[in-house]
């Protein structure tokens, strides 16, 4: 959830939003600041990899700038049939460019994430080298498996 950022433009899009990060101040402080604009965030202090998504939740899920492997399949259980998932993080060109992240935990490898939803719908994919090296994914959850 971080600052908020996207979970404010998902709210004043008209959506329920319910953002999740690891740091408390991050939840609290975006929460307030979206509710100074009257708008309705629940937010959620939690790590992932103890206390899941629940299951077949969310019809959306937008994850940018963040890479923990071992959520993907969490990510893609907690969506219903149907719903999408809008997923943009750094790529291991990103160390071409001289700039942060350079750890190989938190860069995927080409064509990585497009392997990680290989059982969803991709609606769209791209790996490009701007001012950042980024993947981005749009993928729905297929409704029969």
């Amino acid at each position: 959830m971080g600052s908020g950022r996207h979970t404010g433009a998902l709210a004043r899009a008209g959506f329920r939003t319910f953002g999740v990060d690891i740091d408390v101040e991050a939840v609290r402080g975006a929460v307030m600041r979206l509710a100074a604009e009257r708008l309705v965030i629940r937010g959620w202090c939690a790590d992932l990899t103890t206390y899941p998504l629940p299951s077949a939740r969310f019809e959306l899920i937008l994850v940018t700038r963040y890479l923990q492997r071992s959520l993907f399949p969490a990510l893609q259980d907690a969506l219903v049939p149907g719903g999408v998932v809008i997923y943009e993080t750094f790529t291991e060109d990103q160390r071409l460019l001289g700039r942060r992240p350079t750890s190989p935990d938190h860069l995927l490898e080409r064509g990585e994430l497009r392997a990680a939803f290989s059982a969803f719908e991709i609606i769209a994919y791209t790996e490009t080298v701007e001012r950042d090296a980024v993947a981005r994914l749009i993928a729905r959850r297929r409704v029969c498996p």
